[in-house]
């Protein structure tokens, strides 16, 4: 079974493929695991729902209104912590 750290480093490439692949990233090396996807224009707010579709499909979790808050989907880190918090 894999550990808590093992997990997140599988999220983050997962959650990082599918940004690369979906979204306009300019330069994919700069695009660290803290970079607010927001703050840079990689995703708006369409884009946002996008993730949302990502999350729910990808790892079965409901993303629920009350979670759709910047330190849960505006990075990868951001994203990463809130799959493994969902999924504990």
């Amino acid at each position: 079974m894999l550990t808590i750290k093992d997990r997140a480093g599988t999220y983050s490439e997962q959650i990082r493929n599918f940004l690369v692949s979906n979204f306009y990233v300019s330069d994919v090396k700069a695009l660290m695991n803290d970079t607010s996807l927001l703050d840079q224009g990689i995703v708006d707010s369409t884009g946002v729902l996008e993730i949302i579709g990502f999350i729910e499909e990808t790892f079965g979790i409901i993303v629920e209104d009350s979670e759709l808050l910047p330190e849960n989907l505006d990075s990868i880190q951001g994203i990463e912590q809130y799959i493994i918090r969902k999924m504990n």
